[in-house]
């Protein structure tokens, strides 16, 4: 059984938890609302007096106003006590996860899902942990740290009502239920899966593309110019479910190392995805160093930093660099050292097969100028909340 099961299963009144009926903690709302634990994640979700700071919640990182990203442009966000402790990699949007399923290799050996940058947890519940407790997040020094501050919140009482009386007497349960709680809120509320971005009205034939945005969809899903699809999926499902524009699988992009974060500052420190440092179990994985989850590209127009070290901070930027890495290498590299954020026997991970990465210094970029705009403009037709004029 999985946390996110357990969790589940105890919320309802399988494991001494519960609200006074034991049945219906994690049931919908009449009128088709929330449940009572994916309220009380909303209302964890958002409040700052839970961090060590008590500045910081998880929709300071999160915000619900930006595609539940990053509002400014910091490569990696500052948290700790004081706020003044940089991160170590840039904040993902937590829109669109609620079908990412748990971390695994498939049959051809490709690892696939997981949530984190390197995939290494396997359920929201799972994923709201750290940043509680992490020294450069919210820097709790324990889960009992948490449930402290919880007690003292304006919603313990209603906390108490839905998973039982005596829940916050236990540090550990009472933290288990925090998990649940933001997973759940995740989970229900649509303003975390919305689906209504101008491609989805497209998609229903309720709109149309500019023509811009249809030269930028084709170059999109041209398997000889920008190729995008072959890892961010544009089309249906077989079952008519929208796209995710993510694969869920991971590549290895060579993405220039990026001297605004801290810890950069060391020439042995490498952020190496699937096999470390914050992922353990594949560490003698040495062909998978240097992969990164590949993440959806819905409401990626609205992001303010581009791939998990934020290095990018225009997204014509992170475009052009997937067109011009290894036609004009200078652009983004010191002088002999391309792919510098990896050492040098981890080098040779980088996808260097697929296009547009197939090229050599002097060939021509795989897209233009005018189609790296076009393109670019097709990806702002992913924002969520279009409204047809």
């Amino acid at each position: 059984m999985t946390l996110a099961s357990a969790l589940l299963l105890s919320a309802c009144g399988g494991g001494g938890g519960g609200g006074s009926d034991g049945s219906t903690a994690t049931s919908p709302a009449p009128g088709g609302g929330i449940s009572q634990v994916a309220s009380l994640g909303k209302k964890i979700f958002s409040d700052q007096s839970l961090s060590a700071s008590g500045q910081q919640s998880c929709a300071s990182c999160h915000n619900p106003d930006n595609a539940h990203a990053q509002s400014n442009d910091l490569s990696v966000q500052l948290g700790g006590a004081n706020l003044d402790v940089k991160g170590f990699r840039a904040v993902p949007s937590l829109r669109y996860l609620n079908l990412t399923p748990s971390f695994f290799f498939d049959k051809d050996g490709t690892p696939t899902g997981g949530f984190n940058h390197d995939g290494r947890v396997n359920t929201l519940a799972e994923q709201a942990q750290r940043p509680f407790l992490a020294p450069h997040e919210m820097a709790n020094a324990s889960k009992a740290d948490v449930v402290a501050k919880l007690k003292q919140t304006p919603y313990a009482e209603e906390f108490r009502k839905v998973f039982g009386a005596a829940i916050l007497d236990n540090a550990d349960d009472a933290f288990n239920r925090v998990q649940l709680a933001l997973q759940q809120y995740q989970l229900e509320d649509p303003e975390f899966h919305p689906y209504d971005s101008k491609y989805d009205q497209f998609l229903a034939g309720k709109v149309k593309l500019d023509d811009g945005e249809l030269r930028g969809l084709a170059l999109f899903n041209n398997p000889t110019k920008g190729n995008c699809v072959a890892c961010h999926v544009s089309a249906k499902g077989a079952n008519g479910s929208p796209p995710l524009f993510t694969d869920f699988t991971f590549d290895n992009l060579g993405v220039p190392r990026n001297p605004e974060i801290a810890a950069t500052a060391d020439p042995a420190y490498f952020d190496l995805g699937l096999c470390g440092p914050d992922r353990t179990d594949l560490s003698d994985r040495s062909d998978l160093c240097g992969k990164f989850k590949v993440p959806t590209l819905r409401n990626v127009a609205t992001r303010k930093v581009f791939f998990h070290n934020g290095y990018f901070k225009t997204l014509r930027d992170a475009v052009t660099f997937y067109v011009r890495r290894d036609t004009n290498p200078e652009e983004w590299y010191p002088a002999g050292q391309k792919f510098n954020d990896l050492p040098e026997a981890y080098r040779k991970n980088v996808n260097v097969t697929e296009v547009p990465y197939n090229r050599q210094p002097g060939m021509a970029p795989a897209l233009s100028a005018a189609e790296v705009d076009d393109l670019v403009r097709f990806l702002g037709t992913l924002t969520d909340g279009y409204k047809n004029q």
